[in-house]
């Protein structure tokens, strides 16, 4: 039994769910979001929100089942309050700015680096070593974050590059003579 799957996704005020052509759609005030549902699921709304349930005793249904759940509870987080990723920048030099629908990234390479903002996230920059991305897409806020922290990984010996704020950097002793 998944304990997670057990629960009832609970809807707010202000946001609508609704299953059609194989799709749950949910509707707040931040936007709309929909997941694909699996065939071996059923789900039932009501009055005390979404809850999603094995349809049948096969493996991949109870695979399926507190996952799925997951996605939906995503859904309904993201339209309401949405989804906030920070990265922090460290190193002498290195800093970010917005320039329209572009992050300038400066890095301590012999170039800028232009990563351009995808749709339906918004970055914004409160200090040059800050990058705050924020969307209603839990895991498109997630992917840009991720693109964004590859282009400069934190290194061990002196913790310059990118990092997700509260990540921990395991720190390693220089050579010794």
């Amino acid at each position: 039994m998944s304990r997670i799957g057990k629960k009832a996704v609970s809807i707010p005020d202000g946001v609508t769910a609704t299953m059609e052509d194989g799709l749950v759609k949910v509707k707040g005030p931040k936007g709309e979001l929909s997941t694909p549902m699996v065939d071996d699921l059923s789900y039932e709304l009501s009055d005390g929100g979404l809850l999603v349930t094995p349809a049948n005793k096969t493996t991949r249904a109870r695979a399926y089942w507190g996952m799925q759940r997951t996605l939906v509870q995503n859904l309904v987080e993201g339209v309401t309050d949405g989804y906030t990723k920070v990265l922090e920048i460290t190193g002498v030099g290195y800093r970010a700015a917005v320039k329209g629908k572009v992050l300038n990234l400066q890095l301590g390479f012999s170039h800028d680096v232009n990563f351009d903002i995808p749709e339906g996230i918004t970055i914004k920059t409160p200090d040059q070593t800050t990058i705050e991305i924020t969307g209603i897409n839990k895991q498109q806020v997630g992917q840009v974050a991720a693109e964004i922290r590859r282009w400069r990984k934190p290194e061990p010996y002196k913790g310059k590059g990118i990092k997700y704020r509260g990540e921990y950097v395991f720190r390693k002793e220089g050579k010794k003579k």
